[in-house]
């Protein structure tokens, strides 16, 4: 009964602001900014709150470091799932966040797609060659800093299958950090593997959790060395996050 619950709410959140938002896009794009600002505001946080009522399903997100954070910085993360975007917009509800994505996230997704066109998430071509790419986060880099927004970046540039933290991508942050000038601020997040799929969050999502933390805050990198080292660093600060975390029961913090 819980799970027909669960499915039944997500559903009723999720379908009149998708369908609200594919009409206004093409029409208005100032109502859909204000469509996808709501999603933002309220839709994210009660998704996780939904599925902790029905499935008790938990959100873990760590503060100990956000009265350390910049008034302006870049987050770069590892990647699990879509879900790691209503993550990122409940664990930083205070903050206008803007993620670094493939452009076919901006297609065919209920309740995502649109309001990525329409809050000027940086969408890369999939198929775009690597001047072209650098270009769009060079441009994206720019307009960030002049609405005091959050870019978010993942380095693997692709979801991992088992959650575990795969090789990164070195070229699209040197250049975010490049057009930026940022501090940045690493993040480690673990649970969204779980749940990467329609199949997997129909088993995994009881008594299940995802979590997010801030690991470590960066001066802004002045060379491609110092671009290479945070990477590097980065990397294993996550991993080591995951191992730990997973030695914990989904119920505790």
């Amino acid at each position: 009964m819980s799970h027909f619950l669960t499915i039944l709410c997500l559903f009723s959140m999720v379908i009149p602001a998708s369908f609200a938002n594919i009409l206004a896009y093409p029409v208005s794009k100032k109502l859909s900014v204000r469509i996808s600002d709501y999603i933002v505001r309220v839709l994210a946080p009660r998704l996780f709150a939904i599925v902790y009522t029905y499935r008790h399903f938990h959100f873990w997100g760590y503060d100990n470091k956000k009265d350390e954070l910049p008034e302006n910085f870049i987050i770069i993360a590892n990647h699990q799932s879509l879900l790691d975007i209503p993550l990122f917009m409940n664990f930083l509800r205070d903050k206008s966040v803007r993620f670094i994505a493939k452009d076919t996230l901006g297609r065919h997704i209920p309740l995502v797609s649109e309001m990525l066109r329409a809050q000027e998430h940086c969408l890369v071509p999939r198929k775009a060659k690597p001047m072209e790419a650098m270009r769009y986060i060079s441009e994206f880099g720019k307009k960030v800093v002049e609405r005091n927004q959050v870019p978010i970046l993942f380095p693997e540039g692709s979801r991992t299958r088992d959650g575990n933290v795969g090789k990164f991508f070195s070229a699209g942050f040197r250049q975010l950090t490049e057009s930026t000038g940022l501090p940045v601020v690493v993040c480690a997040l673990d649970g969204g593997w779980q749940l990467r799929d329609l199949r997997k969050l129909i088993t995994n999502l009881k008594n299940g959790c995802y979590r997010v933390k801030i690991l470590k805050i960066y001066e802004p990198p002045k060379s491609k060395e110092d671009c290479n080292a945070i990477l590097e660093e980065s990397r294993i600060l996550m991993q080591q996050q995951i191992e730990y975390w997973r030695q914990l029961p989904a119920n505790k913090k």
